[in-house]
């Protein structure tokens, strides 16, 4: 069975200049890369070694119906703001964009009480963090169009109702170069309004993923993740986040992660394959025999951005897995037709 080393609690991932290496189960009180001295081996200035770290928070909710995926980004060049609603017994989908070129607005360095805020005509989005208070928010109002429904939700996060363990992970590209995350998954309450309609969300039936994202990224990124939460046929709350990227020693630690009733089991290393293409069934599966899952999309997604010094590809498909995964008890956990979502990014920048 594959385990390894929880790190004792730390104030940040950064220690006398150097990144740290590992695995927490309680989020920093503060993550600030730029403390990282040398992470190049020119001494580039302050300014040009921000412009290398790219970050973003990311959060879905799924319940019985609906399924609703959102970022705000960071890539420093251009910041992105994206938003998708489906309803998977009308299959009405809705989809709202923004990039913009040449800017980017910092997100925070602490989850503990901060909040990162886009707005623009017809548009707001708000993510307030307030880990002192066991809870995130997230206040999202999109103005109908022609072409686009109106939506509006009034999202919680409710870290205690099932004490959810979150993962912490600080994960080297190099000596000096490294991405942080934080992922928790928690159950959720509050209202939606789609087309007019308004949805209440139980916190019984209604589950959701959290991510913050922060890190030295490769000038040529490649990443994959595959994310699914629901209810097994025990009637347990259970939910996974899985992902393969360029980082080191990922037996060591990674970013791979189940919570069954709210108990963290970690996860090796995975391999993500298409051996179609992204829109063709994906593998998803270890060596240690932990993992072993396909994934059917069945609604494509695509953000492309290409600004000559940068380039983006991102693919979020959302559709079924299917498979099992194994807890730290060594229990199976049964996949049947759980609806989630598949990412597979290309980044140049």
């Amino acid at each position: 069975m594959y385990t390894r080393e929880i790190q004792p609690p730390q104030s940040t991932p950064i220690e006398k200049g150097k990144p740290l290496q590992g695995t927490w189960i309680s989020a920093f009180d503060e993550v600030d890369l730029l403390s990282i001295q040398r992470p190049f081996s020119f001494p580039f200035p302050k300014w040009m070694r921000d412009y290398r770290i790219k970050e973003w928070e990311s959060f879905f909710v799924k319940d019985d119906r609906f399924f609703l995926e959102a970022m705000l980004a960071n890539m420093k060049y251009y910041r992105i703001a994206q938003v998708c609603v489906y309803d998977r017994e009308t299959e009405k989908l809705l989809r709202f964009g923004k990039v913009v070129p040449f800017t980017g607005r910092k997100l925070p360095k602490n989850l503990y009480n901060s909040s990162i805020i886009s707005r623009s005509y017809g548009f707001f989005f708000r993510i307030h963090n307030w880990l002192y208070a066991d809870t995130i928010k997230v206040d999202l109002d999109i103005k109908a169009t022609r072409n686009r429904p109106s939506f509006t939700a009034h999202l919680e996060y409710d870290l205690k109702r099932n004490k959810s363990t979150p993962i912490v992970v600080n994960l080297p590209f190099s000596e000096r170069r490294c991405m942080y995350a934080y992922k928790v998954l928690a159950s959720i309450r509050g209202d939606m309004v789609f087309g007019g309609r308004h949805i209440s969300l139980d916190p019984d039936k209604t589950l959701g993923m959290f991510g913050d994202f922060k890190g030295f990224f490769p000038y040529r990124m490649h990443s994959g993740w595959c994310t699914g939460i629901g209810v097994d046929s025990e009637n347990r709350t259970f939910g996974f986040s899985i992902a393969e990227n360029q980082t080191k020693e990922t037996n060591k630690n990674n970013e791979n992660a189940l919570w069954v009733d709210g108990r963290l089991t970690l996860l090796p290393p995975v391999r993500i394959t298409m051996p179609e293409s992204v829109d063709k069934e994906w593998v998803i599966q270890d060596v240690e025999g932990m993992v072993d899952l396909t994934f059917t999309p069945q609604v494509l997604k695509r953000t492309a951005v290409n600004l000559l010094i940068t380039k983006t590809e991102y693919d979020t498909p959302m559709g079924y897995f299917n498979g099992m995964l194994i807890n730290s008890e060594g229990k199976k956990v049964q996949v049947r037709n759980l609806w989630g979502i598949g990412k597979k990014l290309y980044l140049r920048i």
